[in-house]
């Protein structure tokens, strides 16, 4: 084994919370010999070490790359504001978990961006890391900073500080980035310009953003006639095995458990659902390669538990047959087997029930609105006969544990169908006069790329209106009822739809002291006014105003395979309440990706 070195005098560790999250050496962690990598990359998904080990990218990114002869792959997290201290004042730099190099020695830093308020966490990262927060200030000397994940199909907000984006699904691409990097050390400049010559790479040096005279962003404009005009998002046509020797923490994470990816997309078509629109199409990993690393997860990580992932695990085809191929595995090791993001239906209740080593548990409603009318809006489609039929099937497995999610500040939402959510959660708890019910309310954040990417986001006062309603209509000690913090999800949305220009507010609200905004404790909404005021931009520009369907985007030049012509038709449909049909099942719908190279794959067979 390599001698490993010591990252931090052992009396720091008594002045912080979980030093756990710092000390590395973890069971499967890689460390190569430092001198015999020709490239350099530390990984980081930016918040702490306990989510971002619990981040599926990861370990995918972690396993390809360190596959690889001439590449060395580390991690790094943000540390928590008291590591954070007492690295400022020790004058000690951030250090990966593997080697403990200094951030600043590695050739990459890649970022997995998956939710706007970590983007504060990656200025920390990068100024301990004692690398230059702005692109602009970086020099042959200093590593490149690339960034990916779901946040990357609009990569303005963050285009001051990220040097190179890929857009899309590392499997497919990614290898040939990693090449181009190779072939062009020590040269920052020719790299960007050959980088941005390959497929799902956005370089923001090499477009500059136009605005017009009333302010108004106009456009994303190419710097030089070979800049490409659109980059489209890498899409993988078939699921390679899953990885198999992801890292175990010493400590708790997020989620403690084996994780196996079995279906990738999601077809059904939830007009409010980012997730769905930029994960298309459905594709299926092969149930035998699922069953083979179902095992394998057991005998190398030693798991109890395992959870098979995907947006819509009912639309795994033969999915009875799947769980019933795993249960000799369970069976023989007392594993308890999961299965998240169930479609509401008895069928589901009674594949739940068949789940080897299930051990209770609670099961989520989410028939998202109140009423019928706007469930169809925004293509949900759930009915209330869904609703207690799968009821009635969890009272008879004897399940307890039950939990409603809705949305509000949904398009064409009335007060009736904020009214219709407290009757429908009425009529329920009336079923069993035991039961409690755990009511979770969230608020929509419009999100690029789908139909109501055009839309406004409610103020805090419409907010607070509906939430009177819901307050007064579900007066009962049966129901615990949550709701959003409408100000965190503001500023989501100012981050989400924002242009070049939000990377300074970003930029000031660090300055301030903004970390770890996801973080309740840590949240400062008037870090973030200040932060856009003194920027001379309106959050409210970015977050609540609603866009003309013909006004510019700032991220139009992001391809993600799913046409704006389609994404204008289903905000149509919103409108009217029509229905759009699953394509898995019905005629195709033409969202755009028929039109891709390789097509639109039909679901194999597993």
């Amino acid at each position: 084994m390599l001698e490993q070195p010591v990252n931090l005098p052992e009396s720091v560790f008594n002045r912080i919370s979980r030093p756990a999250r710092y000390t590395g050496n973890e069971w499967n962690s890689v460390t190569k010999p430092w001198e015999g990598a020709a490239l350099r990359i530390v990984l980081c998904y930016p918040d702490v070490y306990e989510v971002g080990m619990s981040n599926l990218a990861l370990p995918v990114l972690y396993e390809m790359l360190n596959a690889r002869a001439d590449v060395l792959a580390e991690r790094v997290f943000p540390p928590w504001t008291d590591m954070e201290d007492v690295l400022r004042a020790s004058r000690l730099p951030l250090r990966s978990l593997e080697s403990r190099r200094p951030l600043h020695e590695f050739d990459v830093v890649a970022f997995s961006l998956g939710y706007e308020l970590t983007y504060t966490n990656v200025l920390t990262v990068l100024d301990l890391g004692r690398i230059p927060l702005l692109r602009q200030e970086r020099t042959e000397q200093h590593p490149l900073v690339i960034a990916g994940g779901s946040c990357a199909v609009n990569p303005e907000p963050m285009a001051d500080f990220v040097d190179l984006f890929f857009v899309g699904e590392a499997e497919d691409g990614l290898g040939a980035l990693i090449d181009c990097m190779r072939a062009h050390q020590g040269d920052r400049v020719g790299l960007l310009r050959a980088a941005a010559g390959l497929d799902a790479v956005y370089v923001p040096s090499l477009y500059a953003p136009r605005y017009g005279q009333d302010g108004a962003f106009s456009r994303l404009e190419p710097v030089a006639p070979d800049v490409p005009g659109i980059i489209q998002r890498a899409i993988v046509p078939i699921l390679p095995p899953p990885p198999t020797h992801p890292v175990v923490p010493f400590m708790e994470a997020v989620h403690d458990y084996g994780s196996i990816e079995i279906q990738r997309g999601c077809t059904r078509g939830c007009r409010f659902c980012q997730a769905g629109m930029i994960y298309r199409p459905s594709r299926v990993r092969d149930r035998a390669q699922v069953i083979a690393a179902s095992e394998q997860l057991v005998r190398n990580c030693g798991y109890s538990d395992l959870s098979l992932l995907s947006l819509s695990s009912s639309d795994y085809p033969q999915i009875e047959e799947l769980v019933s191929d795993l249960e000799p595995l369970c069976r023989r090791d007392n594993i308890t087997l999961s299965l998240p993001s169930l479609r509401l239906g008895p069928e589901s209740v009674r594949l739940l029930d068949a789940l080897p080593g299930r051990r209770g548990g609670s099961f989520t409603f989410a028939p998202e609105a109140g009423t019928e009318r706007l469930r169809q809006a925004i293509n949900k489609n759930v009915s209330e006969e869904d609703v207690f039929a799968t009821l009635q099937a969890l009272l008879e497995g004897g399940w307890t544990k039950l939990k409603f999610y809705f949305m509000i500040g949904l398009p064409t939402e009335t007060a009736d169908d904020i009214e219709g959510i407290a009757s429908l959660v009425r009529r329920v708890i009336a079923t069993d006069r035991s039961l409690r019910f755990n009511v979770s309310v969230s608020l929509l954040v419009p999100k690029p790329h789908t139909p109501f990417q055009w839309e406004s986001q409610s103020s805090e006062a419409e907010v607070e209106a509906k939430l009177d309603i819901l307050r007064r209509g579900l007066r009962t000690d049966r129901v615990k009822l949550s709701w959003p913090d409408t100000r965190t999800s503001q500023v989501e949305a100012a981050l989400s739809r924002g242009d070049r220009r939000v990377g300074a507010a970003i930029l000031h609200a660090w300055q301030a002291g903004s970390r770890f905004d996801a973080w309740g404790e840590c949240f400062d909404y008037q870090r973030w006014r200040r932060g856009f005021d003194s920027c001379g931009l309106r959050m409210e520009d970015f977050a609540n105003r609603a866009r003309p369907v013909d006004e510019p985007l700032p991220w139009a030049r992001i391809d993600t395979g799913v046409s704006a012509a389609y994404l204008k038709e289903e905000r149509r449909r919103t409108m009217s309440a029509e229905r759009t049909t699953d394509c898995r099942t019905g005629d195709c719908n033409s969202c755009g990706l028929q039109s891709r190279p390789g097509g639109c794959p039909s679901v194999p067979a597993p």
